[in-house]
């Protein structure tokens, strides 16, 4: 399944401020914010996974929208706007019920005008949840990849760490161009490699909430405020 995504051409005013995934942690998002201080000629990237596991998903939604942000798919809003669209009554992985049962229509809404990637031409960055099988030309590959890919396997298909703990990740082979942005492999540090950035530091698990901004080529954390989740 390949999702709509969109591509920003040369000339842009203003920074790039792509910021990984929000978990539903909306205060460690404001204090981000805060550190950012985005204007009206930025733009603002969220990673995916806005929802689940931390305190307060609605209000990560809201902040969103206020934030006019482009907005990408993540495995979590992935999951639970299918089961949504199916009519099923509950989700049953991890925090998805909490989270289900909250959202409004407004937010379904919202949910349904995620992207894929955004490509920015100028920086020749795409910026993407989970990331790309090496070989294959990024903007061919479907929803389910490029939201879940975390490793390759031995069969060079992707798959999850957690599943597949002998693949090697998909950002150690990615030679670019393009050079990618993205979260969804939660880990302690930016995994910072030549041709990419993984800025999933694992706000929800007690971590930092990270953000990658363009053209500076610079990184901006917060602490979490608290252990939400694992």
């Amino acid at each position: 399944m390949l999702a709509k995504s969109s591509h920003s051409g040369t000339n842009m005013s203003g920074r790039i401020l792509a910021i990984g995934d929000i978990h539903g942690c909306a205060g460690e998002f404001a204090d981000l914010l805060k550190r950012l201080e985005p204007t009206s000629d930025d733009t603002v990237i969220l990673l995916g996974d806005l929802i689940n596991r931390g305190p307060d998903s609605r209000r990560v939604i809201e902040m969103a929208r206020e934030l006019k942000a482009i907005c990408l798919f993540g495995n979590h809003e992935l999951r639970l706007l299918n089961y949504h669209r199916s009519g099923a009554p509950t989700p049953f992985n991890g925090t998805d019920a909490a989270t289900f049962n909250v959202l409004k229509k407004s937010d379904w809404d919202f949910l349904e005008t995620l992207q894929a990637t955004h490509y920015v031409e100028e920086h020749e960055t795409v910026f993407v949840h989970g990331g790309f099988l090496p070989g294959i030309p990024w903007a061919a590959q479907g929803l389910e990849v490029v939201t879940y890919i975390q490793v390759i396997d031995r069969i060079g298909q992707p798959a999850r760490r957690a599943d597949c703990p002998e693949g090697e990740f998909w950002a150690d082979l990615w030679t670019g161009p393009p050079y990618v942005v993205y979260g969804h492999t939660p880990r302690p540090n930016i995994y910072n490699q030549r041709w990419s950035a993984g800025i999933d530091t694992a706000c929800v698990m007690g971590g930092h909430l990270t953000a990658f901004i363009l053209p500076e080529q610079r990184f901006v954390q917060v602490r979490a405020r608290q252990k939400y989740y694992g």
